[in-house]
């Protein structure tokens, strides 16, 4: 992989720094030092306004806006629907002496910024010097509430060097900022607001009336004078503060924002619940929510913190990534989903893919139960849309959506809205893989079933049976590899269909016996047969799965083995990404592929496959494999590991954890790879950890990289905490809270408990 890391920040274990400001990565440092709490994520825009380069981003989880696509065929999308831009609800501009700070035309120094992953804030300080000889210094902190999800709280402090006078600060709530990807603001004013100390305005989206609700209110102790202002789409207020030479003045807002979708609430009813909440913040304290700040953080690194000894690159980069997924999600808000770039950009219009369950759900199911459930709840919640989804595409059953934010497909690009399948087997797996590890049989059988048997549906009426082969396959189809287009019995799609058939009879059976009333009244409400079931038995039994048996190579494809080769390193590195250099057919003519598939489903059905056919398969990919998916490395360092090549695996992990802080793939200024982020905790777990968790029992046989001394990993499990330490001589496995569980190392068994059990480490491969 010809990729480079643009490397610029200072590496510390507990915080992302940066010092000195250049404009060339202003974007990029929006992105990485971006802060979110699964409600609203706020890109690191200089909130006093930035004529230079910058994505002023503010978004809300599921608040949305829509436009009509041209649709010519049956089963092509209308309407997309993307997440807005919306409030900048820390506008700020800073005046003294008639001149207004900017840092594209302002003189300042010691610039410097730093995220700082243990209090869950983001701070920036500089020196400005004014034409006049005035300098100023100013400090910026900014975090959003982990406790309290509508809450954002903002403090500048200003401490003037070598002078004594005023400076005027206008703050407010601006809904008119663009939304870079439509080139437009999306909001209209509804109603707007002060009272009793509280700044307030309610907006709705154009189309689809998404309605926000903000309200501010500020605590400034050296104020002289204060001043209403307000606009179409603005309000907010004029402070003028006395500053004395060589003491800090602080001003302190606090932020109540309300997002409601619900239309059949009326304006008046929405205005008076979320102002009596914000109404609650007029004499809050920044320290005290701060220190709960804190407070919550500590509890996260107690649960989930990855401990890397002799690699402080990677210490940074992994904490940085397990604090990303937690400022993206974590289950307070069951109608909410993971966007490809979380929070934090534009990039993929804040759309969900099945990235959630097959990459993200893991760190969960792993880390906060909670979460990885909120998750699946999205997936039932949506259920209808997918119903409404398969009948346009003359399916029965449920199609998910390859993209969406809402449940509907706003995905307009038909081949993968139509042709990619793969969606409603990684909800299944999803499914399984969360009840197998959580032991949460009720939400199996009171909602995960519904979702697998009208998924089955899906592929029992999607698929068809070969003239020739007389076996059940799927025709016409993409697989997660997007450079095979239009192809017949995709061996990931067709496996997956084959193991979602099985794992749904399976749950049928296991339901009858345990909770057969039930069983009764959702096979009855559902109109589910005993013919029907046959059928997906005998689907399941004679599915097609493409493979060479003398080799062992599962074939991507039919007909993949005879496509023209093309030597991947022979490519220009001048032409990468190829979606932006290459004519979109030529992608589809060659044997390279853009992500794995066969090792995917190797990786997800792990106890499936032998070492031997891992490797046959691993050696014969790899080498066909372009990686333009930010996904890809880290399922070729795991599989890398397992078979012994360990050289390999490091060096495809080796950008996993600074994918986004190094820039590897020079597009971090549209938002963090946040799913890629889960990838890499993946990477360390599965990979060097050596975890499987898709059998009766969680396996792992641990290996350490050539360059770590030690390291560290905890996971749920079972409704146990258990601590994985490794050294270069050997594992230490116990559990720290909960019962003793059963677990595989090496391939032998052991209960594991409170009391440390230390075992040698065992060359796999």
């Amino acid at each position: 992989m010809a990729k480079v890391a643009d490397k610029y920040l200072v590496v510390d274990t507990w915080k992302v720094i940066e010092e000195g400001f250049d404009p060339t990565r202003n974007r990029v440092s929006e992105s990485i030092f971006s802060l979110g709490n699964e409600y609203m994520g706020v890109r690191a825009y200089p909130e006093e306004g930035y004529s230079g380069d910058s994505l002023l981003g503010s978004y809300f989880n599921g608040l949305f806006e829509e436009s009509k696509v041209p649709a010519h065929y049956k089963g092509i999308i209308g309407f997309l629907r993307f997440m807005v831009n919306s409030v900048d609800w820390l506008y700020t501009r800073i005046n003294v002496d008639g001149e207004a700070l900017d840092l594209a035309t302002s003189t300042f120094s010691n610039f410097r910024r730093e995220l700082d992953f243990k209090r869950g804030t983001y701070e920036r300080s500089l020196v400005w010097h004014l034409p006049n000889g005035k300098q100023l210094e100013i400090t910026f902190e900014r975090f959003v509430s982990m406790d309290v999800s509508n809450l954002g709280c903002q403090r500048i402090i200003f401490k003037p060097l070598n002078f004594s006078g005023e400076v005027t600060v206008r703050t407010g709530l601006d809904f008119s900022i663009i939304h870079e990807d439509q080139g437009r603001s999306f909001w209209e004013s509804v109603k707007q607001g002060q009272i009793d100390g509280v700044t307030a305005i309610l907006c709705e989206t154009v189309y689809t009336k998404n309605r926000l609700f903000s309200a501010f209110t500020i605590d400034v102790p050296h104020a002289v004078e204060t001043k209403p202002i307000a606009g179409d789409l603005f309000i907010g207020q004029d402070v003028t503060i006395k500053l004395t030479q060589g003491e800090a003045s602080t001003f302190d807002k606090f932020v109540y924002n309300y997002a409601e979708k619900e239309l059949s609430i009326w304006h008046d009813d929405l205005w008076n619940t979320a102002l009596e909440q914000a109404q609650s913040y007029v004499d809050a304290s920044y320290e005290s929510l701060a220190r709960q700040q804190a407070s919550y953080w500590e509890k996260v690194w107690t649960e989930s913190d990855i401990v890397i000894d002799g690699d402080p690159d990677n210490q940074q980069g992994i904490r940085f990534c397990i604090f990303n997924l937690y400022q993206t999600y974590h289950g307070d808000n069951p109608g909410f989903n993971i966007g490809a770039k979380g929070l934090t950009g534009e990039a993929y219009r804040g759309l969900a893919f099945w990235d959630t369950e097959s990459y993200c759900l893991p760190f969960y199911i792993f880390n906060n139960p909670k979460a990885a459930k909120s998750l699946l709840e999205f997936r039932y919640q949506s259920l209808p849309h997918a119903l409404e989804r398969a009948k346009e595409l003359d399916c029965q059953g449920a199609f998910y959506p390859i993209a969406t934010i809402d449940g509907t497909e706003s995905c307009d690009l038909w081949q993968h809205s139509n042709l990619q399948l793969h969606v409603g087997t990684a909800v299944a797996y999803g499914i399984r893989h969360y009840v197998n590890i959580t032991g949460d049989t009720e939400f199996l059988y009171e909602k995960g079933l519904e979702m697998l048997i009208q998924i089955s549906r899906l592929y029992a009426t999607r698929g068809q049976w070969g003239q020739q082969t007389a076996l059940y396959g799927y025709f016409g189809v993409m697989g997660p590899d997007e450079f095979q287009l239009m192809v017949n019995n995709n061996c990931y799609i067709n496996l997956m269909a084959k193991k979602l058939f099985e794992y749904t009879l399976e749950t049928i059976d296991n339901m009858s016996k345990h909770s057969s009333e039930a069983l009764i009244a959702l096979a009855e409400r559902l109109s589910l047969t005993d013919d029907e079931q046959a059928d997906w038995s005998k689907k399941a039994a004679l599915m097609k799965i493409p493979k060479d048996n003398v080799s062992g190579i599962y074939e991507e494809h039919d007909g993949f083995f005879d496509m023209p080769h093309l030597d991947i390193h022979s490519i220009p590195v001048a032409e990468f990404p190829l979606y932006s250099h290459w004519s979109y057919d030529r992608l589809y003519r060659y044997d390279m592929i853009k992500q794995p598939d066969v090792l995917m489903f190797m990786f997800l059905y792990s106890g499936d496959y032998s070492v031997a056919e891992k490797l046959a398969n691993y050696e014969y990919y790899e080498s066909r494999c372009i990686h333009e998916s930010s996904l890809s490395p880290s399922i070729h360092s795991i599989i890398a590991a397992e078979i012994g090549k360990d050289e390999e695996a490091y060096q495809f992990f080796e950008f996993a954890t600074r994918l986004d802080l190094d820039n590897y793939n020079r597009n971090t200024r549209e938002g963090l790879h946040t799913t890629s982020i889960a990838a890499a905790w993946m990477n360390i777990v599965y990979g060097f950890g050596g975890m499987r968790s898709d059998g009766d029992h969680l396996v792992l046989q641990p290996t350490i990289p050539a360059r770590w001394n030690r390291y560290s990993f905890p996971i749920s499990y079972k409704g146990s905490k258990l601590l994985v330490e490794v050294n270069k001589d050997g594992a230490t496995f116990k559990t720290i809270s909960g019962e003793a569980v059963a677990i595989t190392i090496y391939g032998q068994e052991y209960n594991v408990g409170e009391k440390a059990l230390e075992i040698s480490l065992v060359k796999v491969g």
